[in-house]
């Protein structure tokens, strides 16, 4: 199992990595910063803690296989969550209601700290 999520975080820490370098190049091209925010967390929590959880799972067996997989979807949903909530809620590109963005983006927020929790449980139940 954790083979399994060991990848797939890599895998997607790679895709954050490839979009958070392209809007790096972009907002240099453009000269515009407004997206300086979104860019750091795409980078941030999408590429480097990413990558450092599927490290994690390659490296280490840990006891609760069902705690692996409940990491791996909050680490998901609140990586993606955060970006797009904060993508809304500063740029606002589909003028949606302030309510909407600001909910998304809690949420999306509020999911990756409890991924970041979990991972601290994770970490206290590996095999010897």
């Amino acid at each position: 199992m954790e083979q399994k999520w060991g990848i797939r975080l890599i895998r997607l820490a790679a895709i954050f990595a490839l979009i958070g370098t392209y809007l790096g190049t972009h907002m240099s091209g453009s000269g515009s910063y407004e997206y300086r925010p979104i860019h750091a967390h795409i980078l941030l929590v999408g590429w480097l803690t990413m990558f450092a959880w599927g490290i994690f799972y390659r490296v280490f067996q840990v006891k609760s296989q069902k705690l692996v997989t409940i990491h791996g979807w909050t680490a998901i949903l609140g990586v993606f969550g955060l970006t797009l909530g904060m993508w809304f809620y500063h740029i606002n590109p589909f003028h949606l209601g302030d309510t909407f963005t600001l909910v998304f983006f809690i949420i999306g927020g509020t999911t990756l700290l409890i991924s970041f929790a979990l991972f601290i449980v994770v970490t206290f139940m590996v095999r010897k």
